[in-house]
């Protein structure tokens, strides 16, 4: 069956507009303009938008999703397998902030009792499940499943207290690596502060510090074009200044 531009967006759920967008930048072209000049989809354009939206519903860049389904290396099939296994995981992580959503409005309903710790636990696990999805192969590989596993269990068994101020701290590091960034100086005094706020932040995760993993995880955040991007966010060539701001605190480089 084919389908107009109209037709097909009405079938998917979303604006003509968007079609005709993904045509110009090549991620989903028609597969051929009648004689009236309208955009002509066949079942192959169907199932390739069918694939850009499970990618876009796991919030994944339109360049991301056009280097992969444009690929000739794309594997439609093992694609909706690995569709699956996000979704499934999504589906887990919003079940535990559900379940935790239901025990809050017991509590304050009086039928049954909540700590403050398991305020927090859903929060935590989705953290936990997102930094898995993102970063965990390349953490694994480098750290080693036994580092990560203990790390994550770390995380779940934060006080109320303990969770509070490490987000704190975060905020905090992330606004003084700003300002140290601007002096341009990674060997100064607000970077090195900067590195000593990120040694402390870590050992919140970590149960075990040491400098020479200290050092390679900043390594990471600049080999690793995810990490590179969280922090160059605002201004690029941060994630490389708090890399050499770190090795210079620790005394190591990779």
């Amino acid at each position: 069956m084919e389908y107009t531009v109209q037709k097909l967006a009405s079938l998917a759920g979303v604006s003509t507009r968007t079609l005709r967008y993904y045509d110009e930048i090549g991620i989903l072209k028609p597969a051929r303009i009648n004689s009236s000049g309208y955009r002509i989809y066949s079942q192959a354009e169907v199932e390739q938008l069918q694939q850009i939206l499970f990618f876009r519903e796991l919030d994944i860049s339109l360049d991301r999703i056009k280097e992969i389904v444009t690929s000739p290396s794309f594997d439609s099939s093992r694609a909706l397998k690995e569709h699956r296994e996000k979704l499934l995981d999504k589906r887990k992580q919003l079940d535990a902030l559900i379940a935790n959503v239901e025990k809050s409005i017991a509590m304050k309903e009086g039928r049954t009792i909540m700590s403050d710790k398991e305020k927090f636990e859903g929060f935590k696990q989705k953290l936990i499940d997102d930094n898995e999805k993102k970063f965990g192969k390349e953490i694994r590989d480098k750290f080693g499943d036994d580092t990560v596993n203990k790390s994550n269990e770390k995380l779940k068994s934060m006080s109320q207290a303990e969770y509070e101020e490490v987000n704190r701290l975060q905020v905090v590091l992330l606004e003084t690596l700003a300002a140290a960034f601007k002096t341009g100086n990674p060997a100064g005094e607000l970077a090195q502060k900067v590195a000593e706020m990120h040694k402390n932040w870590l050992t919140f995760y970590w149960t075990e510090y040491s400098k020479k993993a200290h050092a390679g995880l900043a390594q990471m955040y600049v080999d690793d074009e995810r990490f590179t991007a969280y922090y160059d966010k605002e201004q690029p060539g941060t994630a490389a200044f708090l890399r050499d701001a770190i090795h210079i605190y620790t005394g190591y480089k990779n």
